[in-house]
């Protein structure tokens, strides 16, 4: 690297970055190079074979440059050149198509990259599903495979090893009727709201309105555990939620528990940092939302954004990697109030409901995945006892009921663990097994 400066000022100086290529492995080999800092990322790519230059004329400021002064640029080579860049582009593009080619691409990315399969079930898809036999505290999952959701969910499930996308919770008032409880209600103003709805309004608008052809499957709490619910504390906490905002701070916290467990190839860390770089600069206000507050929580400082978090990381002889694998804590209180996501808002109301009892104060669930959640060993467990209805038609007897969808739903190692304290705070979680370690 060669520094030049210039004006006797030296965050204003130019900087040239130098590297040299060679020994092509084929005529279409072309090296693509992404050069990042904590204030910017940039990126070139190089045909010959010889020396190429990249040139950066200004600095952002004296912080970026004394960043790299001491620290250098993070530089990403991505392996797989130009044609396997553009055949991996290829891959993801089309899963976020409302199409039936995004949907059959969704399918074929979680077959290839999880090994997940997707039987096709006997008609009908949808089940004649009687309320009467939905009690408190039954767990809906979801999993959509087509459209934006649908492809954002894929990535999640890949990610994390859950079979499920979105999840969703019941509950039935004093006067009998039943409701849903959802973390991820689209508002009228298009916004993501924790919400509370009759459960005829939420069924309907799965039957009809959502366009991501979401698969549903009922997950009925162990008669044990139903006794334990505490239906008056759920709706309190239920109600006290209501109207705020999707758990969008702490979302990826739940996926990132390791140092190095966590990434399924080509991410890691810096990948990560990488990204969060470019979202920064392209969209600031959700990058705040995103990930800023919850980075500060984890630093103990307030109103840091993302270069800033890097630096103090730095001058703390700490890592982002790090930073990214601190536990989030269920009772930390974020700018528009506590933050739960989807599967986080369900497990705060087993909390509150005394189902956690009596490790309640030592599992934080906003650690939680989907996958966690459903593993948990908190539902029926004798076929004998669901529902008539449940899987009616199918010559699959699932220990749960799936209630809608055209490919029948699996989801490995269901109502198989006992909760314990700091559960899920250090697992790891790598494609294809995500093999979790002991009391992780």
């Amino acid at each position: 690297m060669e520094n030049e400066k210039r004006n006797g000022i030296d965050h204003r100086s130019e900087m040239e970055e130098k590297l040299g290529v060679s020994n092509a492995h084929s005529w279409t080999c072309m090296d693509l190079y992404i050069f990042a800092s904590p204030y910017r990322v940039t990126w070139d790519y190089y045909f010959l074979a010889r020396e190429h230059t990249l040139e950066i004329k200004e600095w952002e400021g004296k912080a970026e440059y004394e960043y790299v002064k001491n620290h250098g640029l993070s530089i990403f080579l991505l392996q797989a050149g130009m044609l396997g860049t553009l055949e991996a582009l290829w891959e993801v593009f089309p899963l976020f198509t409302n199409t039936g080619w995004g949907e059959n691409s969704n399918i074929k990315f979680l077959e290839k990259h999880m090994g997940a399969s997707f039987e096709v079930r006997p008609q009908p898809f949808v089940t004649n599903v009687s309320v009467d036999d939905i009690h408190s505290g039954d767990f809906l999952a979801v999993s959509k495979i087509r459209g934006r959701w649908g492809a954002f969910e894929t990535l999640e499930k890949w990610v994390s090893g859950a079979y499920a996308g979105h999840t969703a919770v019941c509950l039935r008032d004093s006067s009998g009727k039943l409701w849903v409880g959802e973390s991820g209600h689209e508002n009228e103003k298009g916004e993501d709201i924790i919400a509370v709805i009759p459960w005829e309004e939420w069924w309907d608008f799965e039957l009809n309105k959502d366009d991501s052809n979401p698969h549903i499957a009922l997950l009925p709490l162990h008669p044990d555990l139903r006794a334990r619910f505490n239906e008056t504390a759920a709706w309190e906490y239920a109600l006290s939620m209501a109207g705020k905002p999707y758990g969008y701070h702490n979302m990826i916290f739940s996926w990132i528990d390791t140092l190095n467990g966590n990434y399924p190839p080509p991410l890691d860390a810096n990948v990560v940092a990488c990204v969060m770089t470019i979202w920064s600069q392209l969209q600031p206000e959700y990058a705040a939302n995103m990930w800023n507050e919850a980075l500060n929580k984890r630093l103990g400082t307030k109103g840091l954004d993302l270069p800033e978090v890097l630096v103090e990381v730095e001058k703390r002889g700490s890592s982002f990697d790090e930073l990214l694998t601190i536990p989030e804590q269920d009772y930390w209180t974020y700018s528009d109030g506590k933050s739960t996501s989807c599967i986080a808002f369900i497990l705060e109301m087993y909390k509150e409901a005394g189902l956690f009892d009596p490790i309640s104060s030592s599992v934080q669930v906003t650690e939680f995945t989907i996958k966690d959640a459903y593993i948990l060993n908190f539902f029926e467990n004798n076929s004998s006892r669901l529902p008539k209805w449940c899987n009616d038609g199918d010559t699959v007897k699932l220990p749960y009921c799936q209630i809608k969808g055209k490919y029948r739903m699996e989801l490995p190692g269901y109502n198989t663990m006992q909760p314990y304290p700091h559960m899920n705070e250090k697992c790891p979680s790598l494609p294809p097994k995500y093999s979790r370690a002991q009391n992780c």
